[in-house]
């Protein structure tokens, strides 16, 4: 499995609409096995990332969905920033 934990900083004020977005257009990927969107308890225009997929190479491609493409296009405007970017190795628990 592949695993990414990471963050994003929206624009000041814009956290609620780029988590609409970006959990508006979720469903079911080739090889998606989690993805979760949280928002970040300690600062107010954080966001965090959590997926799980069946390998790397099945992330690499889902950013070649024309509709993952097309809400990375939408987002991009609305992040200030991004932050950690943590590649894991899932090895099991609930929901994968």
């Amino acid at each position: 499995m592949y695993g990414l934990i990471g963050n994003f900083t929206a624009q000041p004020g814009q956290r609620n609409e780029l988590i609409s977005l970006m959990t508006a257009s979720v469903s079911a990927l080739p090889g998606c096995l989690s993805y979760v969107v949280a928002k970040d308890p300690n600062d107010a225009d954080k966001i965090w990332i959590t997926e799980v997929w069946d390998s790397a190479d099945s992330h690499k491609a889902s950013l070649h969905i024309p509709a993952v493409a097309e809400t990375i296009k939408k987002a991009m405007p609305l992040i200030a920033g991004f932050g950690d970017h943590i590649v894991t190795e899932p090895v099991g628990g609930f929901g994968i």
